[in-house]
Parts: C-alpha cells; structure tokens; sequence
C-alpha cells in the first residue's frame, strides 16, 4: 500500500459478524473497564461515571460543561445533573467564563483537588490490569488506532445529517444519548 491509497472500510452486510466485530468488542472492553473503575469508585463515595468527569476535570481533558457534554457523550441536561451532583459533593464549581460569559467553565474545588490525586491510581491500576500482555509498542500502536477512530467519530459529527446512511429518525435516536449518572 503506498500512503497515496486511501483506505476504506472493510465492513459490509455479507462480512458484518454481529458477535465478532470491532464496535462490539471496543463496547464491551469500555463496559468492563467502567464496571470495574465504578466499583473502586464507590469506595471514595463517587461514581464511576463521576469519576470520570472528575478525571477528565482534574486532568485539563474537558473544563466546561459542553465540552465534557462532547467527550463524554452526555447531553446537556445529564450533564447539568451531574454537575449538580459534584456540585453538592463539594467536589467542583462552576463559573462564567471570564473570556465568554456565555460559557461555563467547570473546575475542581479545593475538595476535588485533595481528592483528584487518589482517583489517578484508579486509572493507572485498572489500564495496567486492562492490558495485561500488551507491550509498551502495542499499547502505543493500540492507542493510536482508537484515536483515529475517535478523528473519524468527530467528522461524522461534523457532517450534515443527510449524508448519513440512516434514516433521520434512526440517526437522531441513536447520536447522542443521556447517560445515567
């Protein structure tokens, strides 16, 4: 293959396997992982799924809330009941944007920031026990393929809705989606 080539994908209706595909498989190993990062969670009276808004937070991943709403997947009103939750956890705050009052910009309060370091080890135990027998290389290269999954997640979502394979009423059902919190 010369780097002129463009790929496409490789999945039709006669090569699409229900049980051994990559969507399934990326769906399953993010749900075994949440399952076990919820689980060491609650014993810091937390969520997974705050958790990981805290991480993300704590990190400098997603400091407003329509930014966490993109990364994470939430729509805006789960987003603000999350929030509320933290809010009243004592573990964020929220605050106009000094740059564009418009915008909320979301950080960890002093609560959050003493907690913020022993949520980490969370992170670092459950990947290393994750990707157990993985090298560093496949690590890498494994890292790497879910971040151009993710580079072709964020053009589709900048596409106008017709040029969707799936019927408008599909599509809009399926795109973005409250989370449980």
């Amino acid at each position: 293959m010369t780097s002129d080539e463009v790929l496409h994908a490789s999945v039709s209706e006669e090569t699409y396997d229900p049980v051994r595909n990559v969507g399934r498989t990326l769906h399953d190993a993010a749900a075994q992982m949440t399952h076990a990062v919820d689980r060491r969670a609650r014993a810091f009276g937390i969520t997974g799924a705050q958790w990981v808004v805290l991480i993300r937070i704590g990190g400098g991943i997603g400091n407003t809330a329509t930014e966490l709403c993109r990364t994470l997947g939430y729509d805006s009103g789960a987003m603000t009941r999350m929030l509320d939750r933290l809010e009243k956890l004592d573990l964020v705050r929220r605050a106009p944007s000094p740059q564009d009052g418009r915008v909320t910009d979301v950080f960890l309060s002093p609560a959050g920031e003493a907690l913020y370091p022993r949520l980490r080890p969370i992170a670092i135990d459950e990947l290393n026990r994750h990707l157990k027998g993985f090298s560093t290389a496949e690590i890498a290269l494994f890292t790497s393929f879910l971040e151009r999954v993710i580079a072709n997640g964020r053009a589709i979502d900048s596409e106008p809705p017709d040029n969707h394979p799936c019927p408008p009423s599909a599509a809009s059902s399926e795109g973005r989606h409250s989370r449980s919190e």
